[in-house]
């Protein structure tokens, strides 16, 4: 009989940041890896033999923590990167981003942008993505190949979109996707996603989330973004929008609401009562002047907030780091109180409260045993890392994404040494060059067209 070492991976010699829920930081720590998950974590005597491995990797006094969670994706759109910039949402989207889509996304141009996301994202830590596109089928069979985790959102709009050119059938693709996916072995879980209350019918919203609710399944959608989508609303339904959502039975315990930066004090406790949860993204309401979420008042009234980045179109990067730093230091500007959303509550905010508010804390999001082996190993021996008094600290005022070494995504090792290595990064860039030449081509064409 071969003999079968303990564990298939072994990490040490690291400081381990656990965001459980005492927040453990462990030094000289070492986890344990069996079959995908954390067989056991705790701090170790260096001096003591390693118990065996298959694998062993040394964090060479690294910071190892939970992979990060990225809230709100639009991964595709990694090709759009700086398309449209310094503009109103509604222009930036209806002028723009709309009509791009029209033209150019297809089931390869859905592939490579996502592995082109999927590169970036798992070199700057991210190990679970919840996305919203369409194509989403294309979607989620790259994310499997590249091995990230991921909620995979088929989009939902009541106007012709890529994929799906009658919206009539909206509903009946998203539902035949989800029931496609789940029935697939992978690291991804399906999810329907409407675009927005403003771009999907009361009907649309009530029978998409329908097909949520009999599936089980997390239903997601941009809401109460930006000023005038709120005078809209309640000029047309004489209510806010979360408050409308709420009227067409679209809000709760699965329901993922995005940005929320234009809610007043009866929408949060509405959110809050309701059990659904927030992805806030600062960097993009930031760029697209939408405003600022009131992430605070939210956290307490007992709403889980997690943060995403939202696409490279309206963002231009996928590095949540930068949204960490953001959301602590943004919140803390226009409060005035510089104790207000600390590094530890963005550090959660960033992982185990984003998985929770996806419906996967159960499974990523902590380092704790049982849990998916998804971490992240920080190289800590950098000039603007030393010295360290508080990992915690570090992590969120001045880490970079660059400083992440090596990410785990369900017991398996996806970066080691800042080297992808479950496919061709040359590749995808190579790829994603030439998509974005046609690009620039059609729109200069069109450009010069209509002047």
């Amino acid at each position: 009989m071969t003999h079968r070492p303990k564990y298939d991976l072994l990490i040490h010699n690291g400081t381990a940041v656990t965001v459980n829920k005492a927040f453990d930081i462990l030094g000289n720590a070492l986890v344990c890896i069996r079959d995908g998950r954390i067989a056991s974590i705790g701090e170790t005597d260096p001096a003591k033999k390693l118990p065996e491995a298959d694998t062993v990797i040394d964090a060479h006094g690294g910071i190892i923590m939970p992979g990060l969670v990225n809230t709100h994706t639009h991964v595709p759109m990694s090709l759009f990167r700086g398309l449209a910039d310094d503009l109103p949402l509604s222009i930036w989207l209806n002028d723009h981003i709309f009509p791009a889509e029209a033209r150019h996304v297809d089931p390869e141009f859905v592939r490579w942008a996502t592995w082109l996301a999927c590169t970036e994202m798992a070199l700057g830590g991210i190990t679970t993505c919840c996305d919203g596109y369409f194509y989403e089928e294309q979607v989620a069979d790259a994310f499997n190949r590249f091995g990230m985790r991921a909620v995979a959102g088929q989009g939902i709009i009541d106007f012709p979109a890529p994929g799906v050119a009658d919206p009539a059938k909206n509903i009946a693709t998203a539902r035949a996707f989800a029931e496609k996916i789940s029935g697939q072995p992978g690291t991804v879980t399906a999810s329907l996603f409407c675009h927005s209350p403003y771009t999907c019918s009361a009907g649309t919203l009530r029978r998409a989330k329908a097909v949520a609710n009999e599936l089980s399944l997390l239903f997601q959608i941009h809401v109460a973004e930006t000023e005038s989508e709120l005078k809209q609303c309640l000029a047309e339904h004489q209510t806010s929008p979360v408050q409308y959502l709420d009227r067409t039975g679209v809000l709760d315990d699965r329901t993922l609401l995005v940005h929320a930066v234009w809610v007043g004090d009866e929408d949060i406790e509405l959110i809050a009562d309701r059990g659904a949860s927030v992805s806030h993204n600062p960097e993009s309401n930031m760029k697209l002047g939408a405003g600022v979420a009131p992430v605070n008042r939210l956290l307490k009234a007992g709403v889980k907030v997690g943060i995403g980045t939202d696409g490279c179109a309206s963002n231009n990067n996928l590095d949540l780091f930068r949204e960490m730093g953001i959301t602590a230091k943004l919140h803390k500007a226009v409060s005035g109180d510089p104790t207000v959303l600390d590094a530890q509550t963005v550090i959660r905010m960033a992982t185990i409260e984003g998985a929770s508010a996806i419906g996967l804390d159960d499974l990523t999001g902590s380092l704790e045993s049982g849990k998916a082996a998804d971490l992240i190993i920080m190289d800590t021996r950098q000039p603007h890392l030393t010295p360290m008094y508080r990992p915690d600290s570090h992590i969120v005022y001045a880490a970079k994404a660059s400083d992440v070494k090596t990410v785990v995504i369900g017991g398996r090792i996806i970066v080691k040494n800042r080297d992808v290595l479950t496919m061709d990064t040359s590749e995808i860039l190579r790829a994603a060059g030439q998509l974005g030449r046609e690009i620039k081509t059609c729109s200069a064409r069109i450009s010069n067209q209509e002047g």
